[in-house]
Protein backbone atom coordinates (compact mmCIF):
# COMPACT_ATOMS: atom_id res chain seq x y z
CA UNK A 1 0.00 0.00 0.00
CA UNK A 2 2.88 2.23 0.17
CA UNK A 3 3.02 3.76 3.63
CA UNK A 4 5.14 1.96 6.32
CA UNK A 5 3.99 1.70 9.70
CA UNK A 6 1.91 -0.71 11.92
CA UNK A 7 -0.56 -3.20 10.09
CA UNK A 8 -4.42 -0.75 10.17
CA UNK A 9 -6.69 -2.08 12.41
CA UNK A 10 -9.87 -1.28 11.75
CA UNK A 11 -13.40 -2.05 13.50
CA UNK A 12 -16.23 -3.22 11.49
CA UNK A 13 -19.79 -2.53 13.32
CA UNK A 14 -22.74 -3.88 11.02
CA UNK A 15 -26.25 -3.30 10.95
CA UNK A 16 -28.72 -6.56 11.16
CA UNK A 17 -30.81 -5.63 7.98
CA UNK A 18 -29.62 -7.95 5.21
CA UNK A 19 -29.48 -4.95 3.31
CA UNK A 20 -26.97 -3.43 5.33
CA UNK A 21 -24.91 -6.28 6.21
CA UNK A 22 -23.79 -7.75 3.18
CA UNK A 23 -22.39 -5.00 1.47
CA UNK A 24 -20.94 -3.72 4.60
CA UNK A 25 -19.46 -7.74 4.74
CA UNK A 26 -18.09 -6.97 1.36
CA UNK A 27 -16.41 -4.04 2.23
CA UNK A 28 -14.79 -5.40 5.15
CA UNK A 29 -13.20 -7.83 2.56
CA UNK A 30 -11.88 -4.89 0.44
CA UNK A 31 -9.98 -3.44 3.31
CA UNK A 32 -8.58 -6.96 4.36
CA UNK A 33 -7.09 -7.58 1.08
CA UNK A 34 -5.36 -4.69 0.92
CA UNK A 35 -3.57 -5.58 3.73
CA UNK A 36 -5.78 -3.88 6.80
CA UNK A 37 -6.65 -6.17 9.65
CA UNK A 38 -10.33 -6.09 10.11
CA UNK A 39 -12.49 -6.79 12.72
CA UNK A 40 -16.15 -7.68 12.34
CA UNK A 41 -18.14 -6.62 15.78
CA UNK A 42 -21.50 -8.43 15.35
CA UNK A 43 -24.82 -9.15 17.28
CA UNK A 44 -26.25 -13.12 17.44
CA UNK A 45 -28.00 -12.29 14.62
CA UNK A 46 -25.06 -11.21 12.73
CA UNK A 47 -22.65 -13.31 13.54
CA UNK A 48 -24.90 -16.27 12.33
CA UNK A 49 -25.71 -14.84 8.79
CA UNK A 50 -21.74 -13.81 8.21
CA UNK A 51 -20.18 -16.03 9.72
CA UNK A 52 -19.67 -18.46 7.34
CA UNK A 53 -18.41 -15.62 5.28
CA UNK A 54 -16.05 -14.60 8.11
CA UNK A 55 -14.31 -18.00 7.62
CA UNK A 56 -13.99 -18.49 4.03
CA UNK A 57 -12.35 -14.91 4.25
CA UNK A 58 -10.00 -16.28 6.59
CA UNK A 59 -9.13 -19.20 4.72
CA UNK A 60 -8.08 -16.85 2.15
CA UNK A 61 -5.78 -15.08 3.87
CA UNK A 62 -7.35 -12.25 5.17
CA UNK A 63 -6.80 -11.16 8.58
CA UNK A 64 -10.46 -11.01 9.79
CA UNK A 65 -11.54 -11.50 12.93
CA UNK A 66 -15.10 -11.51 14.96
CA UNK A 67 -16.14 -10.48 18.53
CA UNK A 68 -19.38 -11.22 19.56
CA UNK A 69 -21.80 -8.72 21.14
CA UNK A 70 -24.25 -9.52 23.62
CA UNK A 71 -27.24 -7.32 24.04
CA UNK A 72 -27.41 -6.76 27.82
CA UNK A 73 -30.48 -7.44 29.69
CA UNK A 74 -32.49 -4.23 29.36
CA UNK A 75 -32.66 -4.62 25.84
CA UNK A 76 -35.88 -5.31 25.73
CA UNK A 77 -36.24 -6.63 21.86
CA UNK A 78 -39.20 -6.68 20.58
CA UNK A 79 -40.09 -10.95 21.23
CA UNK A 80 -36.62 -11.40 22.00
CA UNK A 81 -35.73 -11.21 18.18
CA UNK A 82 -33.56 -8.73 16.59
CA UNK A 83 -34.18 -9.39 13.59
CA UNK A 84 -35.85 -5.79 11.91
CA UNK A 85 -37.15 -8.00 8.88
CA UNK A 86 -39.69 -9.20 11.21
CA UNK A 87 -40.96 -5.90 12.64
CA UNK A 88 -44.41 -5.36 11.71
CA UNK A 89 -45.59 -2.44 14.16
CA UNK A 90 -44.65 0.88 15.38
CA UNK A 91 -44.48 -0.03 18.36
CA UNK A 92 -42.07 -3.14 18.37
CA UNK A 93 -39.83 -0.60 15.73
CA UNK A 94 -39.39 1.71 18.56
CA UNK A 95 -38.93 -1.18 21.13
CA UNK A 96 -35.82 -2.34 18.39
CA UNK A 97 -34.48 0.69 17.84
CA UNK A 98 -34.34 1.38 21.96
CA UNK A 99 -32.92 -1.59 22.26
CA UNK A 100 -29.94 -0.84 19.57
CA UNK A 101 -28.70 2.20 21.79
CA UNK A 102 -28.25 -0.72 25.05
CA UNK A 103 -25.35 -1.86 22.63
CA UNK A 104 -23.45 1.41 23.22
CA UNK A 105 -21.91 0.23 26.75
CA UNK A 106 -20.92 -3.52 25.61
CA UNK A 107 -19.08 -1.69 22.20
CA UNK A 108 -17.66 0.77 23.98
CA UNK A 109 -15.56 -1.96 25.89
CA UNK A 110 -14.58 -3.61 22.70
CA UNK A 111 -12.74 -0.52 21.50
CA UNK A 112 -11.46 0.15 24.72
CA UNK A 113 -9.91 -3.38 25.10
CA UNK A 114 -8.63 -3.31 21.42
CA UNK A 115 -7.99 0.03 20.18
CA UNK A 116 -8.49 0.18 16.76
CA UNK A 117 -7.69 2.79 14.59
CA UNK A 118 -10.51 3.41 12.77
CA UNK A 119 -14.33 2.30 12.90
CA UNK A 120 -16.30 1.56 10.04
CA UNK A 121 -20.47 1.81 11.61
CA UNK A 122 -23.25 1.61 9.84
CA UNK A 123 -25.36 4.60 10.48
CA UNK A 124 -28.22 3.01 12.48
CA UNK A 125 -24.88 3.45 15.30
CA UNK A 126 -25.18 7.22 15.84
CA UNK A 127 -23.87 6.18 19.60
CA UNK A 128 -21.13 5.39 17.79
CA UNK A 129 -19.59 8.19 16.87
CA UNK A 130 -19.04 9.56 20.71
CA UNK A 131 -17.52 6.47 21.47
CA UNK A 132 -14.73 6.85 18.54
CA UNK A 133 -14.48 10.41 19.70
CA UNK A 134 -13.65 9.30 23.39
CA UNK A 135 -11.08 7.28 21.93
CA UNK A 136 -9.54 9.37 19.61
CA UNK A 137 -10.06 7.06 16.61
CA UNK A 138 -11.92 8.70 13.18
CA UNK A 139 -15.25 7.13 12.71
CA UNK A 140 -16.31 6.53 8.99
CA UNK A 141 -20.09 5.81 8.63
CA UNK A 142 -21.45 3.43 6.09
CA UNK A 143 -25.05 4.37 4.95
CA UNK A 144 -25.51 1.97 1.43
CA UNK A 145 -27.27 4.61 -0.01
CA UNK A 146 -26.23 6.51 -3.16
CA UNK A 147 -24.39 10.22 -3.36
CA UNK A 148 -27.49 11.53 -5.24
CA UNK A 149 -29.83 10.58 -2.02
CA UNK A 150 -27.27 12.24 -0.13
CA UNK A 151 -27.15 15.24 -1.76
CA UNK A 152 -31.26 15.52 -2.52
CA UNK A 153 -31.46 14.83 1.34
CA UNK A 154 -28.83 17.47 2.24
CA UNK A 155 -30.97 20.16 -0.44
CA UNK A 156 -33.96 19.41 2.04
CA UNK A 157 -32.72 19.98 5.11
CA UNK A 158 -30.95 23.06 3.50
CA UNK A 159 -33.89 24.68 1.87
CA UNK A 160 -37.54 22.71 2.64
CA UNK A 161 -38.98 23.51 -0.60
CA UNK A 162 -41.59 20.56 0.55
CA UNK A 163 -42.60 23.05 2.80
CA UNK A 164 -43.51 25.80 0.26
CA UNK A 165 -45.81 23.75 -1.76
CA UNK A 166 -49.59 23.75 -0.95
CA UNK A 167 -50.50 19.87 -1.95
CA UNK A 168 -48.94 16.94 -1.20
CA UNK A 169 -48.91 16.12 -4.67
CA UNK A 170 -47.35 19.53 -6.19
CA UNK A 171 -43.95 19.29 -7.72
CA UNK A 172 -41.39 21.37 -6.83
CA UNK A 173 -37.75 21.59 -7.60
CA UNK A 174 -35.22 20.49 -6.02
CA UNK A 175 -32.59 23.46 -5.12
CA UNK A 176 -29.11 23.39 -5.77
CA UNK A 177 -28.24 19.86 -7.18
CA UNK A 178 -26.53 19.50 -11.03
CA UNK A 179 -29.53 18.39 -12.42
CA UNK A 180 -33.19 19.59 -12.35
CA UNK A 181 -35.20 17.26 -9.90
CA UNK A 182 -38.65 17.46 -9.38
CA UNK A 183 -40.47 15.66 -6.02
CA UNK A 184 -43.67 15.95 -4.16
CA UNK A 185 -44.11 16.30 -0.68
CA UNK A 186 -45.88 12.78 -0.83
CA UNK A 187 -43.06 11.08 -2.17
CA UNK A 188 -40.75 12.34 0.85
CA UNK A 189 -40.12 9.94 3.55
CA UNK A 190 -42.19 10.91 6.78
CA UNK A 191 -39.23 11.17 9.26
CA UNK A 192 -38.08 14.32 7.08
CA UNK A 193 -41.48 16.17 7.38
CA UNK A 194 -41.69 15.43 11.01
CA UNK A 195 -39.85 15.25 13.71
CA UNK A 196 -42.96 13.35 16.49
CA UNK A 197 -41.89 9.41 16.54
CA UNK A 198 -38.98 7.61 17.45
CA UNK A 199 -37.76 6.78 13.54
CA UNK A 200 -37.68 10.47 12.92
CA UNK A 201 -36.04 11.31 15.90
CA UNK A 202 -33.39 8.23 15.02
CA UNK A 203 -32.87 10.19 11.54
CA UNK A 204 -32.16 13.27 12.95
CA UNK A 205 -29.51 11.34 15.61
CA UNK A 206 -28.05 10.21 12.57
CA UNK A 207 -27.99 13.22 10.64
CA UNK A 208 -26.32 14.78 13.93
CA UNK A 209 -23.85 11.96 13.90
CA UNK A 210 -22.69 11.99 9.76
CA UNK A 211 -22.34 15.97 10.81
CA UNK A 212 -19.50 14.87 13.60
CA UNK A 213 -17.89 11.97 11.31
CA UNK A 214 -15.17 12.22 10.06
CA UNK A 215 -16.59 10.74 6.32
CA UNK A 216 -18.32 8.22 4.48
CA UNK A 217 -17.69 4.73 3.03
CA UNK A 218 -20.27 4.55 -0.29
CA UNK A 219 -21.10 1.64 -1.84
CA UNK A 220 -21.05 3.14 -5.56
CA UNK A 221 -18.38 4.50 -8.36
CA UNK A 222 -17.83 7.61 -10.06
CA UNK A 223 -18.93 6.95 -13.15
CA UNK A 224 -22.26 6.67 -11.97
CA UNK A 225 -22.63 9.52 -10.10
CA UNK A 226 -20.04 11.76 -10.78
CA UNK A 227 -21.66 15.20 -10.45
CA UNK A 228 -23.31 14.12 -7.12
CA UNK A 229 -20.27 12.83 -6.14
CA UNK A 230 -18.53 16.37 -6.82
CA UNK A 231 -21.54 17.75 -5.54
CA UNK A 232 -21.31 16.08 -1.62
CA UNK A 233 -17.58 16.66 -1.56
CA UNK A 234 -17.50 20.13 -2.52
CA UNK A 235 -20.86 21.64 -2.31
CA UNK A 236 -21.94 19.81 0.81
CA UNK A 237 -17.83 19.79 2.02
CA UNK A 238 -18.46 15.97 2.61
CA UNK A 239 -15.56 13.54 3.08
CA UNK A 240 -16.76 10.80 1.13
CA UNK A 241 -14.77 7.66 -0.56
CA UNK A 242 -16.82 5.61 -3.58
CA UNK A 243 -15.11 2.05 -3.67
CA UNK A 244 -18.37 -0.01 -5.37
CA UNK A 245 -19.56 -1.79 -5.97
CA UNK A 246 -18.77 -3.99 -3.29
CA UNK A 247 -20.36 -7.39 -4.60
CA UNK A 248 -18.21 -7.31 -7.42
CA UNK A 249 -14.71 -6.88 -6.02
CA UNK A 250 -14.80 -10.59 -5.12
CA UNK A 251 -16.90 -12.03 -7.85
CA UNK A 252 -16.38 -15.40 -9.21
CA UNK A 253 -19.03 -16.07 -11.13
CA UNK A 254 -18.42 -20.31 -10.97
CA UNK A 255 -19.12 -19.61 -7.18
CA UNK A 256 -22.75 -20.23 -5.66
CA UNK A 257 -21.83 -17.68 -3.22
CA UNK A 258 -22.32 -14.31 -5.85
CA UNK A 259 -25.34 -14.10 -5.00
CA UNK A 260 -24.89 -15.14 -0.68
CA UNK A 261 -26.62 -18.26 -1.91
CA UNK A 262 -29.67 -19.37 0.58
CA UNK A 263 -30.03 -23.48 1.59
CA UNK A 264 -33.55 -23.03 0.18
CA UNK A 265 -34.21 -21.66 -3.16
CA UNK A 266 -37.33 -23.34 -3.74
CA UNK A 267 -35.97 -24.21 -7.45
CA UNK A 268 -34.34 -20.81 -8.40
CA UNK A 269 -32.00 -22.53 -10.32
CA UNK A 270 -34.16 -23.84 -12.84
CA UNK A 271 -35.28 -20.51 -13.47
CA UNK A 272 -31.65 -19.95 -14.90
CA UNK A 273 -31.84 -23.24 -17.17
CA UNK A 274 -35.12 -21.87 -18.16
CA UNK A 275 -33.46 -18.64 -19.46
CA UNK A 276 -31.06 -20.40 -21.43
CA UNK A 277 -34.23 -21.14 -23.71
CA UNK A 278 -35.43 -17.72 -23.94
CA UNK A 279 -34.65 -15.31 -26.41
CA UNK A 280 -31.64 -12.05 -25.40
CA UNK A 281 -33.44 -9.77 -23.72
CA UNK A 282 -36.69 -10.80 -23.83
CA UNK A 283 -37.11 -11.25 -19.98
CA UNK A 284 -38.71 -9.10 -17.46
CA UNK A 285 -37.25 -9.72 -13.74
CA UNK A 286 -39.43 -8.93 -11.30
CA UNK A 287 -38.46 -8.81 -7.59
CA UNK A 288 -39.44 -6.03 -4.71
CA UNK A 289 -36.08 -6.96 -2.33
CA UNK A 290 -36.18 -8.60 1.01
CA UNK A 291 -38.75 -6.31 2.85
CA UNK A 292 -41.58 -5.02 0.13
CA UNK A 293 -44.50 -7.28 0.27
CA UNK A 294 -47.79 -6.93 -2.34
CA UNK A 295 -51.34 -6.42 -1.06
CA UNK A 296 -53.70 -8.62 -3.12
CA UNK A 297 -55.40 -5.78 -4.85
CA UNK A 298 -51.73 -5.17 -6.11
CA UNK A 299 -50.92 -8.71 -6.83
CA UNK A 300 -53.98 -8.81 -9.12
CA UNK A 301 -53.02 -5.42 -10.79
CA UNK A 302 -49.36 -6.77 -11.67
CA UNK A 303 -50.43 -10.43 -12.62
CA UNK A 304 -53.02 -8.48 -14.97
CA UNK A 305 -50.74 -6.05 -16.61
CA UNK A 306 -48.12 -9.10 -17.21
CA UNK A 307 -50.57 -11.32 -18.41
CA UNK A 308 -51.90 -9.07 -20.79
CA UNK A 309 -48.15 -7.78 -22.04
CA UNK A 310 -47.22 -10.59 -23.55
CA UNK A 311 -43.89 -10.29 -22.11
CA UNK A 312 -41.86 -12.99 -21.03
CA UNK A 313 -41.45 -12.73 -17.18
CA UNK A 314 -39.66 -14.00 -14.27
CA UNK A 315 -41.20 -13.20 -11.02
CA UNK A 316 -40.20 -13.20 -7.31
CA UNK A 317 -42.52 -13.99 -4.59
CA UNK A 318 -42.36 -13.77 -0.91
CA UNK A 319 -44.14 -16.26 1.15
CA UNK A 320 -48.00 -15.36 1.93
CA UNK A 321 -47.81 -13.93 -1.38
CA UNK A 322 -50.49 -15.60 -3.57
CA UNK A 323 -50.91 -15.03 -7.31
CA UNK A 324 -54.62 -15.04 -8.97
CA UNK A 325 -56.04 -18.07 -9.77
CA UNK A 326 -55.02 -19.91 -12.98
CA UNK A 327 -52.59 -17.17 -13.87
CA UNK A 328 -49.36 -19.54 -14.08
CA UNK A 329 -51.13 -21.85 -16.34
CA UNK A 330 -51.97 -19.02 -18.57
CA UNK A 331 -48.61 -17.72 -19.00
CA UNK A 332 -47.19 -20.93 -18.99
CA UNK A 333 -44.26 -21.30 -21.28
CA UNK A 334 -43.14 -17.70 -20.96
CA UNK A 335 -43.40 -17.07 -17.35
CA UNK A 336 -41.22 -18.05 -14.40
CA UNK A 337 -42.40 -17.72 -10.43
CA UNK A 338 -40.09 -18.34 -7.78
CA UNK A 339 -41.47 -18.37 -4.60
CA UNK A 340 -38.75 -17.24 -1.96
CA UNK A 341 -34.97 -16.69 -2.76
CA UNK A 342 -33.76 -15.62 -5.90
CA UNK A 343 -29.88 -15.96 -7.31
CA UNK A 344 -30.77 -12.09 -8.65
CA UNK A 345 -26.78 -11.66 -9.87
CA UNK A 346 -27.16 -14.63 -11.85
CA UNK A 347 -31.02 -13.87 -13.06
CA UNK A 348 -29.86 -10.20 -14.38
CA UNK A 349 -26.41 -11.08 -15.89
CA UNK A 350 -28.73 -13.87 -18.19
CA UNK A 351 -28.16 -12.72 -21.77
CA UNK A 352 -31.69 -13.54 -21.64
CA UNK A 353 -33.02 -10.95 -19.34
CA UNK A 354 -33.89 -7.12 -21.03
CA UNK A 355 -35.17 -5.42 -18.53
CA UNK A 356 -35.74 -5.16 -14.09
CA UNK A 357 -38.78 -4.31 -12.17
CA UNK A 358 -36.99 -2.75 -8.92
CA UNK A 359 -38.45 -1.04 -5.55
CA UNK A 360 -35.31 0.63 -5.97
CA UNK A 361 -33.42 -0.49 -2.78
CA UNK A 362 -29.49 1.00 -3.79
CA UNK A 363 -28.44 -2.87 -3.61
CA UNK A 364 -30.40 -3.97 -6.21
CA UNK A 365 -30.23 -0.85 -8.30
CA UNK A 366 -25.85 -1.35 -8.14
CA UNK A 367 -26.70 -5.10 -9.43
CA UNK A 368 -29.11 -3.89 -12.51
CA UNK A 369 -26.63 -1.34 -13.64
CA UNK A 370 -23.66 -3.46 -13.20
CA UNK A 371 -25.71 -6.04 -15.28
CA UNK A 372 -26.46 -3.25 -18.18
CA UNK A 373 -30.41 -3.67 -17.20
CA UNK A 374 -32.53 -0.88 -18.24
CA UNK A 375 -35.10 -1.02 -14.97
CA UNK A 376 -39.11 -0.30 -14.08
CA UNK A 377 -39.11 1.78 -11.25
CA UNK A 378 -41.64 1.08 -8.18
CA UNK A 379 -40.48 2.35 -5.22
CA UNK A 380 -42.13 1.66 -1.60
CA UNK A 381 -39.93 3.61 1.37
CA UNK A 382 -37.28 5.47 2.54
CA UNK A 383 -34.80 7.12 -0.07
CA UNK A 384 -36.24 4.59 -2.82
CA UNK A 385 -38.27 7.47 -4.84
CA UNK A 386 -34.95 9.48 -4.68
CA UNK A 387 -33.00 6.49 -5.73
CA UNK A 388 -35.92 6.07 -8.71
CA UNK A 389 -35.08 10.26 -9.63
CA UNK A 390 -31.78 8.95 -10.12
CA UNK A 391 -32.39 6.05 -12.50
CA UNK A 392 -35.31 8.12 -14.54
CA UNK A 393 -34.12 11.51 -14.95
CA UNK A 394 -30.45 12.03 -14.14
CA UNK A 395 -29.45 8.71 -15.62
CA UNK A 396 -32.04 8.18 -18.25
CA UNK A 397 -32.03 4.19 -17.77
CA UNK A 398 -35.28 3.38 -16.74
CA UNK A 399 -39.34 4.71 -16.52
CA UNK A 400 -41.39 4.43 -13.40
CA UNK A 401 -44.82 3.09 -13.13
CA UNK A 402 -46.12 5.78 -11.37
CA UNK A 403 -46.29 5.63 -7.71
CA UNK A 404 -46.66 9.17 -6.21
CA UNK A 405 -46.56 8.21 -1.81
CA UNK A 406 -43.46 6.92 0.22
CA UNK A 407 -45.11 4.54 2.65
CA UNK A 408 -44.63 2.55 5.07
CA UNK A 409 -43.49 -1.12 5.72
CA UNK A 410 -45.95 -1.55 8.75
CA UNK A 411 -49.19 -0.84 7.03
CA UNK A 412 -48.79 -2.32 3.51
CA UNK A 413 -52.61 -1.87 3.14
CA UNK A 414 -52.61 1.80 2.87
CA UNK A 415 -50.32 2.12 -0.01
CA UNK A 416 -51.77 3.15 -3.34
CA UNK A 417 -52.68 0.24 -5.56
CA UNK A 418 -50.71 0.76 -9.23
CA UNK A 419 -53.06 -0.24 -11.69
CA UNK A 420 -52.88 -2.48 -14.83
CA UNK A 421 -52.87 -0.15 -16.93
CA UNK A 422 -49.79 2.04 -16.08
CA UNK A 423 -47.86 -1.50 -15.28
CA UNK A 424 -48.63 -2.65 -18.26
CA UNK A 425 -47.52 0.44 -20.59
CA UNK A 426 -43.93 0.78 -18.31
CA UNK A 427 -43.36 -2.87 -19.43
CA UNK A 428 -44.31 -2.45 -23.08
CA UNK A 429 -42.07 0.93 -22.80
CA UNK A 430 -39.25 -0.50 -21.64
CA UNK A 431 -39.25 -3.89 -22.87
CA UNK A 432 -39.82 -2.85 -26.61
CA UNK A 433 -37.17 -4.19 -29.03
CA UNK A 434 -38.91 -1.43 -31.87
CA UNK A 435 -38.47 2.01 -30.49
CA UNK A 436 -35.76 4.25 -30.45
CA UNK A 437 -36.00 5.17 -26.69
CA UNK A 438 -35.92 1.62 -25.43
CA UNK A 439 -32.89 1.28 -27.55
CA UNK A 440 -31.45 4.08 -25.84
CA UNK A 441 -32.07 2.92 -22.58
CA UNK A 442 -30.41 -0.75 -22.84
CA UNK A 443 -27.52 0.88 -24.85
CA UNK A 444 -26.89 3.48 -22.32
CA UNK A 445 -27.79 0.69 -19.12
CA UNK A 446 -24.67 -1.35 -20.80
CA UNK A 447 -22.33 1.80 -21.07
CA UNK A 448 -22.74 1.55 -17.05
CA UNK A 449 -21.93 -1.87 -16.56
CA UNK A 450 -18.69 -1.76 -18.32
CA UNK A 451 -17.51 1.25 -16.58
CA UNK A 452 -18.97 -0.42 -12.91
CA UNK A 453 -17.19 -3.43 -13.77
CA UNK A 454 -13.48 -1.21 -14.64
CA UNK A 455 -14.19 0.69 -11.28
CA UNK A 456 -13.03 -2.49 -9.49
CA UNK A 457 -10.05 -2.89 -11.75
CA UNK A 458 -6.77 -1.81 -10.52
CA UNK A 459 -6.57 1.46 -11.91
CA UNK A 460 -10.08 2.19 -11.59
CA UNK A 461 -12.26 4.75 -10.21
CA UNK A 462 -12.86 3.02 -7.32
CA UNK A 463 -10.08 0.84 -6.58
CA UNK A 464 -8.29 4.04 -6.72
CA UNK A 465 -10.51 5.82 -3.89
CA UNK A 466 -10.19 2.75 -1.67
CA UNK A 467 -6.14 3.31 -1.51
CA UNK A 468 -6.50 6.63 -1.14
CA UNK A 469 -9.28 6.16 1.84
CA UNK A 470 -6.76 3.30 3.37
CA UNK A 471 -3.95 5.77 3.39
CA UNK A 472 -5.30 8.45 4.65
CA UNK A 473 -6.32 6.61 7.26
CA UNK A 474 -3.13 4.95 7.77
CA UNK A 475 -1.59 8.56 7.99
CA UNK A 476 -4.02 9.41 10.75
CA UNK A 477 -2.97 6.70 12.48
CA UNK A 478 0.67 7.51 12.24
CA UNK A 479 0.55 10.80 13.40
CA UNK A 480 -1.95 9.91 16.43
CA UNK A 481 0.71 7.88 17.45
CA UNK A 482 3.42 10.20 17.07
CA UNK A 483 1.96 12.44 19.36
CA UNK A 484 2.12 9.78 22.29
Amino acid sequence: MGSEGPQLHVFFLPFVGQGHMLPMMDTAKLFAAQGVRVTLILTPLAASVLGKSIDGARASGYSMDLHLMEYPPEADLPGGDENPDKIKSPESKARFFRALRTLERPFEKLVEEHRPDVLVSDVFFPWSVDVAAKFGIPRLSFSGSSFFALSVIDALRRHSPHTKVERDDEAFLVPGLPDQIELTRSAIPGPLKTQTNVVADLWARIHLAEKKSYGEVMNSFYELELNYVEHVRRKIRKKAWHVGPVFLWNRDDSSENIDHKSPSDDGADDCLTWLDTQKPDSVLYMCFGSLCKLTPPQLRETAAALESSGCAFVWVLKQGEELPEGFEERTEGRGFVIRGWAPQIRILGHRGVGGFVTHCGWNSILEGVTAGKPMITWPVFAEQFFNEKLITKALGIGVGVGVGTCSSLDDPNNRPVIKKEAIERAVRSLMSSETEEAKRMRAKAREFAEMGKRAVQKGGSSYTDLVRLIEEMKMLSIQKRSTK
